[in-house]
């Protein structure tokens, strides 16, 4: 039985495999094939189906297109040259892919800003842009306004809904702009898919965020790949809640759908109490996820639709096994693709066949053909591990190391970086097996099973040492999850006074039956010794970025420090428990009055 478990898992590994590489084989750095002509193609296929509802509103590939030429045809007349860019600053709305696919057609790029940032963040992604005109809507035009002042240079503000003082009424000038498209010889003549199409911002989890320059080549990858490995058909209809912004919802969910000819059901934000209900009003068959999404779901109390759907395929990334069990076991998803890809990198795996936990997977008779490795890593240095011959050393079965994946020529292995060449040249690692090669590194820690299945351990710097041990934020975190009364968790890493390493420490939101003396006794039953939370941190909500990534830097920073906070904060007193942070027991623990 065993065996043929694992025959059918292969089949569907390689089906799933096969079918990806299909639809992503044909793009080349060189080609003159750019995403918008992916996108026209796809438009001249399905003219007439469906292509995007939002807010009751629906509108045919036909209709989608002739937006999107209105757009290429503003930016010729507001003198618009190819490689120069536009700033698109708003939240999600019918409009958000047609800006940015028109402005492709005409070569000009679209820097796609976090519609949640404001003051010094937003500033310092309009400026890094370079763009001379941003486009913005009645919720984001406020925040802009904010910042005039700290921009280094005009940029003009165009508004799609009402204008005030030097604005300008985006609306009234697209109406003026042809529907046809722009002539491609013209338009698009010298252009190859090594030229910038879009720039999508990291979150900004650890600091300002980063612009990450994405190719047309980069583009496709994206939505070819998920065209192919979600399987997606004409009769599909995915549910987007993710922002658009982002490559996830952005690139993935939108090429899952517009490439095979469905429907995307888009939402302005993601809403639990909203979720199931539009989910079977629309008939929506898949819908795209970041971790956390899926967490706020598994919290949500019992609701009458949660298995009312019609939901074959769930895809995206983050997601623990323990909600993984209750998207299959309790709201009946059908399956869970689950994949990893950094926005700027050139690791990307998809978990085929649906090993629970696992997020890919190298089989070790295709691993020639994956550009991937694990290699040994330093926690403290928070730097692989070199031998003797000065080379990084793979990983065994089981042992955990930072994933890293070959630079080459090819689309996949291609790796561009970002706005910032020194930033860019930050992420590469040379010489790693021989003289002269170059890896990027990912900075995830990760492990790989005898199977080849590779699962996520945590991201670099979020994983401390204590104790003479490694202690992996993400595990923690899982563990603690399970708790009863637990809603959410962030897990992170504090100094203490002058000790080594770091103490572990866990913001908890909570609900009001929460029992710390239950909390103690589950970790001490579940958790070793050094893994332990030392601290706690109870919040009303945990603060996390624009695609549900946890903040850690602003927690790391308030420490345990009870002036910092209104929060409640506890230590783990090694005689009594749980017990209150108070300043006096503030001092007594920088002034090493308890045994840690």
């Amino acid at each position: 039985m065993r065996l043929r478990q694992k025959i059918r898992r292969e089949i569907k590994f390689l089906k799933g495999l096969t079918r990806t590489l299909k639809r992503v084989k044909s793009i080349a750095p060189d080609s003159a094939n750019l995403i918008c002509d992916d996108i026209e193609a796809a438009v001249d296929k399905w003219r007439d189906r469906p292509a995007m509802t939002f807010e009751g509103k629906t509108v045919t590939y036909a209709e989608l297109d002739g937006m999107a030429n209105r757009y290429a045809h503003w930016a010729k007349g507001q003198g618009l040259t190819r490689g120069q860019t536009v700033a698109l600053f708003m939240p999600n709305r019918l409009e958000y892919f047609a800006v940015w696919y028109g402005l492709t057609k005409v070569g000009v790029a679209t820097a796609l800003i976090n519609n949640q940032l404001t003051g010094a963040a937003l500033a310092h992604c309009l400026n890094i842009s370079q763009a001379l005109h941003c486009i913005v809507d009645p919720e984001t035009s406020p925040c802009f306004e904010d910042v005039k002042g700290q921009l280094d240079r005009h940029m003009q503000q165009w508004v799609l809904g009402p204008v005030h003082g030097e604005q300008r009424d985006l609306v009234k000038a697209l109406k003026s702009c042809s529907q046809l498209r722009p002539d491609r010889v013209t338009a698009r003549e010298g252009l190859t898919a090594r030229d910038t199409a879009l720039y999508i911002f990291t979150s900004g989890t650890t600091g300002m965020p980063k612009a990450a320059r994405i190719t047309h080549m980069r583009a496709q990858l994206y939505m070819r790949g998920f065209a192919g490995s979600t399987g997606a058909k004409e009769t599909d209809r995915i549910y987007v809640t993710l922002p658009l912004y982002h490559a996830t919802g952005g690139l993935c969910a939108l090429g899952a759908g517009l490439l095979n000819g469905g429907s995307i059901v888009l939402r302005k934000k993601f809403s639990a109490t909203h979720f199931w209900p539009e989910i079977v009003a629309e008939n929506c068959t898949m819908f795209v996820y970041i971790g956390e999404l899926c967490r706020y779901l598994a919290n949500q109390p019992e609701h009458e639709l949660e298995r009312a759907h019609k939901i074959r395929l769930i895809f995206g990334n983050g997601l623990r096994p323990d909600v993984w069990n209750d998207m299959l076991d309790r709201f009946k998803v059908g399956e869970v693709l689950e994949f990893y890809g950094a926005t700027e990198g050139n690791v990307s795996l998809f978990n085929f066949d649906g090993k629970r936990g696992a997020i890919g997977r190298v089989p070790g008779y295709l691993r020639g053909k994956f550009n991937i490795r694990v290699v040994k890593f330093d926690v403290e240095t928070e730097t692989p591990v070199r031998g003797p011959d000065g080379c990084c050393i793979e990983c065994a079965p089981g042992e955990v190391g930072e994933c890293i994946g070959h630079i080459g020529g090819d689309a996949r292995s291609n790796y561009v970086g970002y706005a910032d060449k020194a930033a860019t040249e930050k992420k590469v690692l040379h010489d790693v097996f021989q003289k002269g090669d170059s890896w990027f590194r990912t900075g995830d820690l990760m492990r790989v099973d005898g199977d080849g299945y590779i699962y996520f351990v945590d991201r670099i710097g979020d994983t401390f040492r204590w104790k003479g041990e490694n202690v992996a934020t993400s595990e923690v975190a899982e563990r603690l999850a399970a708790v009863e009364h637990v809603l959410e968790v962030n897990v992170y890493g504090v100094p203490v006074g002058d000790l080594d390493g770091k103490a572990g420490m866990a913001a908890l939101v909570a609900d009001p039956e929460f029992d710390l003396a239950a909390f103690a006794k589950y970790v001490d039953e579940h958790l070793p010794s050094y893994a332990r939370p030392i601290f706690l941190r109870l919040q009303q909500a945990i603060e996390t970025t624009g695609t549900f990534k946890y903040r850690k830097v602003d927690l790391v920073g308030d420490g345990f420090d009870p002036t910092r906070t209104k929060d409640p904060l506890y230590f783990r007193d090694p005689s009594k428990g749980y017990v209150k942070i108070t300043k006096a027991v503030f001092a007594k623990i920088h002034a090493g009055g308890y045994k840690l």
